[in-house]
């Protein structure tokens, strides 16, 4: 499937962010650091998703990040700044002025608190707005647990709209698969689903999200489960592929995060079984750590030695070092990100796995297609070429698009802007 690599850059800076990179594959474009699907002077442009739409084609959107977050939002949403995340919320639901039906018709993932009005309990909107309770009116089937995912059907009602937790959906080390469906038995339902109610085609954006996250919290074994997962999730699209040979998968990236090395100084080794016995996430041990801090301090390095560190993290030799380090970055650890980066360095040193930042790179990444007209897309690109390539496949141009957008809102109310780096 390796076809080429993609150069990631945006228009303001050589290292990108996922809502530039996703709006660069969106609208087949460059714009700046933060923009979802609006050019660098912050005017809306037409996405493949809406001209596909325009087009005849079904939509849809599959994501282990909130709906509303930056990847799945630049193909469906128009705002000056990724963390307009209620705005977002909203503009998903917009109905297509050609067809007056909704743009997105099947959308899986995370994220329900934005849709939640401030007075529910696992609301994180900042107003009263019921964006839930609009989705139902206008249509939506909805569902936000595994009974209702389970019930789903290749014949379920479109439009469809399944968010299964309050934010992001766990890493895949940490899901409970009663709880939460994993990112391969979603795609393969939105296939299910598009497959048979799209007589005209479909266009499926699909986003293992958490495998970025992972890499900015330098947590490798979490990084390598969603890998994993997403590798599941290629192979089943490949199968769709191999019995519908009019289709066509491409497989890329926003960008390249963390900086992994496969191997540190001074030793020519890389130990990727020690990752093997790790059960759970560096985010999920940081969060039960902050608790017991609260609740029982004098009990947190007990547990860290003799709990964390054996049953969950697989290290039966820890030294008082390897304790005291991960103890002492509690305190101001705000999102707890230097706990996170901290339990993941403790695990990466010991494996020979390096990481050169917590945030992007600007490296290139790699790029993937397999069926019907792949060898369209070969060799080495940048991100705006690849996003109009597929334009191109689909026969799709976003041009009326971009000039029905014209005066659509994309700034949301009261909106406090925060800089654009490691984004929860």
């Amino acid at each position: 499937m390796l076809t080429g690599t993609v150069r990631t850059q945006s228009a303001s800076s050589l290292v990108t962010d996922s809502a530039a990179g996703a709006t660069a594959f969106a609208c087949g474009i460059k714009s700046y650091n933060g923009a979802i699907a609006v050019d660098p002077q912050g005017a809306p442009c037409g996405t493949i998703v809406e001209a596909a739409k325009n087009r005849g084609y079904s939509t849809g959107l599959v994501t282990t990040a909130r709906i509303t977050h930056a990847t799945p939002a630049a193909f469906a949403a128009h705002v000056a700044d990724r963390d307009m995340e209620d705005l977002i919320a909203i503009q998903l639901l917009a109905q297509n002025a050609t067809t007056q039906s909704p743009t997105v018709d099947l959308m899986l993932g995370g994220g329900l608190c934005h849709f939640l009005p401030q007075s529910h309990a696992q609301s994180c909107r900042g107003d009263d707005t019921d964006v839930w309770l609009a989705a139902q009116r206008s249509g939506f089937s909805t569902l936000t647990n595994r009974r209702e995912f389970d019930a789903l059907s290749a014949s379920s009602r479109l439009p469809l709209m399944g968010l299964f937790a309050p934010s992001h959906m766990a890493y895949e080390i940490d899901r409970n698969p009663s709880d939460q469906p994993s990112l391969a038995e979603m795609t393969q339902r939105a296939l299910d689903i598009l497959g048979k109610q799209s007589p005209d085609g479909f266009f499926l954006m699909v986003e293992g999200a958490r495998i970025d996250m992972a890499g900015h919290d330098n947590d490798p074994a979490a990084h390598l489960r969603d890998i994993i997962e997403y590798w599941r999730t290629v192979n089943i699209v490949r199968q769709f592929v191999v019995t519908h040979p009019d289709t066509l998968v491409v497989s890329t990236s926003d960008h390249e995060t963390g900086g992994l090395t496969l191997g540190i100084n001074p030793e020519y080794l890389w130990r990727p079984e020690l990752l093997k016995p790790i059960t759970k996430s560096a985010e999920s041990l940081c969060a039960h750590l902050h608790k017991l801090r609260k609740s029982q301090p004098s009990d947190v390095s007990e547990f860290i030695s003799n709990t964390m560190l054996p049953e969950y993290l697989g290290i039966h030799n820890a030294t008082d070092n390897e304790v005291e380090e991960i103890a002492q970055v509690l305190d101001n650890d705000k999102g707890h990100k230097r706990c996170k980066r901290t339990i993941g360095n403790v695990v990466s040193r010991r494996a020979h796995i390096g990481w050169s930042t917590g945030g992007h790179t600007g490296t290139d990444v790699g790029l993937y297609a397999f069926g019907h007209r792949a060898d369209e897309f070969r060799g080495c690109m940048e991100n705006t070429q690849l996003g109009r390539r597929l334009m191109q496949y689909l026969d799709v141009n976003p041009v009326e698009i971009t000039k029905q957008l014209a005066d659509i809102p994309t700034k949301q109310h009261a909106f406090v802007y925060r800089p654009h780096h490691d984004h929860d």
